[in-house]
């Protein structure tokens, strides 16, 4: 008959009552964090999964942004790509050279990492928050004095360092209620772009802001005692241990400006810092929404271990 439908199966209810009880578990964190802002450092790593493939992985993170900002987190996204720099790169018969984890960048080198940065993954991401809410805006560092930059070094050519960050263009933005979406190409006080590590912007855009968390999405499961060893996840760690690992090289690599970058941000005034895997859907919504989280939690000293920040 029309108008009536099936009575749910054992499965259905079942199902429907586990759905409850997340959203009950969710609910003290979504008080807590109502109002707070949240930087999240997209990676190009979690950005070209080869798993899903960058449109659903994207859309999926786009998915998290857009219910972090409707239940009144205030996110704010610092994206990277490196994979994807290094693939234009490869196209054009051009290779990479790498400098302590850095690339190294001639002028060429930069001109393809803001084609990349600012006309293709920026956008990217901006459009796919905004096919779901009509809320993110794409911005670089070089807009509105954002960023001011400085050479990295001579021997890293166009390498930029982040000497100030001023958010005031975010803090309008969040105002708004718009979600700002940052490509890491900041400019010296001459007007000399340079292409900046996105994980050393995120730290310091969150220290600027004084933001609540620091994540990054990449495509590793967080900080490991032992590299190749996935059981030697850190979950917790105090700033205080986690300079002791940079300092007796159980870091190293790529994670290394990550590491730096937490410490930063957190001793210039961001509460917390996570190191996660962003390949995984929904993430972000993991670990800010449920009591155990996932990847590495850094915590300021004023943060109990073991606890996570529910009052």
């Amino acid at each position: 008959m029309s108008g009536f439908s099936k009575d749910p199966s054992a499965d259905e209810i079942e199902s429907a009552w586990v759905k409850s009880q997340v959203l009950v578990e969710a609910l003290p964190y979504i008080r807590r964090f109502t109002g707070k802002v949240v930087v999240i450092k997209y990676g190009g790593n979690a950005i070209s999964d080869s798993s899903t493939g960058i449109d659903q992985s994207l859309m999926s993170f786009a998915k998290d942004v857009v219910l972090m900002h409707s239940v009144g987190i205030l996110p704010v996204i610092v994206h990277g790509g490196g994979p994807q720099i290094g693939d234009y790169l490869k196209r054009l018969g051009k290779s990479s050279e790498f400098l302590d984890g850095l690339r190294v960048t001639d002028a060429e080198t930069l001109e393809i990492a803001r084609m990349v940065l600012v006309g293709k993954i920026n956008p990217e991401i901006v459009t796919a928050i905004n096919s779901l809410a009509s809320i993110a805006v794409g911005l670089s560092g070089s807009d509105a004095g954002l960023i001011l930059a400085s050479a990295h070094s001579n021997e890293h050519g166009f390498v930029g360092k982040v000497d100030t960050v001023n958010p005031a263009i975010l803090e309008k933005l969040l105002v708004q209620g718009l979600v700002p979406v940052v490509a890491t190409i900041g400019v010296d006080s001459k007007g000399q772009s340079y292409n900046i590590n996105a994980d050393t912007v995120a730290g310091a855009i969150a220290g600027a802001i004084k933001a609540e968390k620091l994540i990054y999405l990449t495509n590793i499961d967080g900080i490991r005692m032992v590299a190749h060893d996935p059981t030697t996840l850190i979950r917790q760690i105090d700033v205080d241990g986690l300079a002791s690992l940079l300092n007796d090289r159980v870091v190293s690599g790529g994670m290394i400006p990550k590491v730096l970058s937490c410490l930063d941000a957190i001793t210039s005034g961001a509460r917390s810092a996570h190191i996660l895997d962003g390949t995984r859907d929904h993430a972000l919504l993991v670990e800010i929404f449920t009591d155990k989280g996932i990847g590495t939690m850094i915590r300021s000293k004023d943060l109990e271990a073991n606890v996570k920040e529910v009052e």
